[in-house]
């Protein structure tokens, strides 16, 4: 894991190279006022200070009354949407893109921009040599330093996720959400319960029906944290933790196949933000549980037409071995509730049909609780880690009617696949216990400033921003 704290120091006047911080509305005057040298290759560049632009000018003098020629003679101009207020984006195009070194901001405080200088600066290099990786861009800051620490705990937090996420499920299995797991636990001297295998059964009887195809190499399990003061709130963060997902025996295609390695990026959120949590050393009583299979197919797989026990006593008829995570999560939502929580919240890569309606950017989120969805849009929107409330429309409930048993897994047909989903989901939430649910892709098929291709943290700054400020 790459040693965020390093990527920012307190400003002591230390040598460092200046990037004068600009966008479109100053640009013009900034402009007027530089050489004839720099005018020519800003021209010659046609830079305007469009947000996630910079260019280097040769020859400007380094920001020091020190000797400078080991920084190298030049500075840096940098687009922005807005320079009186940096977004957590706005400083990503440079850190980690700009030469090792130490640089300050000019004409901007870096409050808002610290967590998106650190994180470009994270590479997944698990598994081959990066030959272009080069050493730390640094930045200084003053009256910001006491913000660092923050910033530090959310890029550590989104590292983990892509890191998980990105990970082949051969390195990822159940047994790896439980290494990772553990070792939260005994760094934050907090207790850590595993029923793992046939013991589920009984208990969770759908996280063992997922799970069994996969027994004997990658068994599968419920894992659970917990963590706090007893007089604290109680909160409940719940995470799909399907490693790999085949499908099942309703198999999917090979191209369907290829990125269900991410299937367990829900757990990597549940995960992270239980870290952030306890680092933080947030007032409350935090029940982590996480569903830890592998969807495969062997003699004891389930199959379509089954019907299968829940611990609610919900009885479910599989109609669609591929809807697996709303089973695996299911148990662990009951089992959430029973614990008497005053907030439950989720985090799955849940349905394609998320996908389709709102694209990889934008998790859907169901809620419960109107004051609650509210706070977590605004926090969404405040850290640039935007979120979409769908509806928990009852009048789908009947999509999902069972001639056979309580209910199905999953609807006929592809119509409000997301929301018939949720509804599945919300029959194992007490019905007064606030609940969050996120359908989250968890991955990014195209790289953005900061944000490449692959395992992305989506919901996951807005969910701990939230948390933040309910319990301060």
């Amino acid at each position: 894991m790459t040693d965020f704290s390093t990527l920012i120091e307190a400003d002591k006047g230390q040598s460092a190279r200046t990037i004068q911080i600009l966008d479109v509305h100053n640009f013009e005057d900034w402009l007027k006022d530089q050489p004839d040298n720099v005018r020519s290759v800003v021209k010659a560049y046609k830079f305007v200070a469009n947000p996630e632009s910079y260019l280097i000018l040769p020859g400007s003098p380094v920001d020091s009354k020190d000797d400078k020629s080991e920084l190298g003679d030049f500075s840096v101009v940098a687009g922005v949407i807005n320079d009186k207020q940096l977004d957590p984006w706005s400083l990503a195009k440079l850190g980690g893109r700009l030469p090792e070194g130490k640089y300050r901001l000019k004409g901007a405080s870096a409050k808002g921009g610290l967590f998106g200088w650190m994180i470009p600066q994270h590479e997944f290099d698990r598994y081959k040599e990066l030959p272009d990786k080069q050493g730390s861009s640094i930045l200084l800051v003053k009256d910001e330093i006491s913000q660092v620490d923050e910033a530090v705990r959310q890029a550590e937090a989104t590292a983990l996720v892509r890191d998980m996420v990105n990970t082949p499920a051969a390195d990822m299995g159940p047994d790896k959400l439980e290494d990772i797991s553990e070792k939260l636990a005994a760094t934050h001297s907090a207790n850590l319960k595993i029923t793992r295998g046939d013991t589920l059964e009984k208990n969770f009887p759908m996280i063992h029906a997922v799970g069994k195809a996969a027994m004997r190499d990658h068994a599968p399990r419920l894992i659970e944290l917990k963590w706090g003061k007893q007089d604290h709130p109680k909160i409940a963060i719940v995470g799909k933790g399907v490693t790999f997902d085949s499908g099942g025996l309703s198999m999917k295609s090979p191209a369907g196949m290829l990125l269900m390695k991410k299937d367990m990026g829900g757990a990597a959120h549940a995960i992270a933000l239980a870290k952030l949590i306890m680092e933080a050393k947030l007032p409350v009583q935090l029940h982590l549980l996480v569903s830890a299979v592998e969807n495969s197919v062997d003699g004891h797989a389930y199959r379509p037409g089954d019907v299968i026990d829940s611990r609610k006593g919900i009885t479910v008829e599989i109609t669609n071995t591929d809807a697996e995570g709303r089973l695996v999560l299911g148990d662990a939502l009951t089992l959430a509730g029973e614990d008497e929580p005053e907030l439950i919240i989720d985090f799955a890569t849940l349905t394609g049909a998320a996908r389709v309606a709102l694209g990889p950017d934008l998790p859907a989120m169901f809620c419960t609780d109107d004051d609650i969805a509210d706070g977590l849009l605004q926090a969404g929107d405040d850290e640039d880690d935007p979120l979409w409330r769908m509806p928990l429309w009852s009048r789908y409930e009947y999509r999902l009617n069972s001639s056979i048993a309580d209910c199905v897994n999953s609807a006929p047909g592809s119509f409000a696949g997301c929301m018939t989903a949720a509804l599945f989901l919300q029959k194992f939430v007490p019905k007064d216990i606030p609940w969050v649910h996120f359908d989250t892709y968890a991955w990014r098929p195209a790289s953005k400033a900061g944000r490449p291709k692959g395992g992305e943290a989506l919901g996951l700054r807005a969910s701990w921003a939230y948390l933040k400020t309910r319990y301060k």
